[in-house]
């Protein structure tokens, strides 16, 4: 009954790798840090990467059950991701699980911020300013608005199989 109870509560990190490269990838765009004016920090780079998969995210919740296994899939693989990142950065094993207990937090409050645009019922830019860095311009507010604006309809349009290939056009 637990090993049954266990498995639907986690997921394998790699049913979920190809939607978090695609995010990883959307993430890595010159425009969130020039039009943007997202910091290029470590603390930039991640607050853009945890927001698109923020968006993934929120997707997978409008599919249902086949989008909710795949969305703890990606959940569990970013979990994976920043990990690894961070052990790279030399965090040891004692303060690795409260660091990565925090940034799973911080793309939680991420979705939070965001399903109220997602939904239609919030502007982008509110959200973005919700979800993202202090903007320094008008223009930065605008381009990050545009930018998730964009991101949420190409991932509306596609199907649970586009999005556990990473296939979102």
């Amino acid at each position: 009954m637990i090993a049954k109870l266990f498995r639907r509560l986690t997921a394998d990190p790699e049913a979920g790798s190809a939607l978090f490269d695609w995010a990883t990838q959307s993430a890595r765009e010159p425009g969130w840090y020039v039009e943007g004016s997202i910091p290029d920090t470590i603390d930039g780079r991640f607050a853009v990467v945890s927001v698109v998969t923020a968006l993934c995210c929120l997707r997978l919740e409008q599919l249902g059950g086949e989008g909710e296994a795949l969305s703890v899939a990606l959940t569990e693989r970013f979990a994976q991701v920043m990990e690894s990142e961070h052990r790279e950065l030399g965090i040891g094993d004692p303060a690795l699980g409260r660091t990565v207990l925090k940034l799973v937090g911080s793309l939680e409050r991420r979705v939070d911020a965001l399903r109220p645009a997602m939904a239609g019922d919030q502007p982008w830019r509110a959200a973005a300013a919700a979800a993202l860095p202090a903007a320094s311009d008008e223009a930065a507010c605008v381009w990050r608005a545009e930018q998730l604006e964009g991101l949420a309809r190409r991932l509306r349009s596609a199907s649970v199989g586009d999005l556990a290939q990473g296939a979102i056009r």
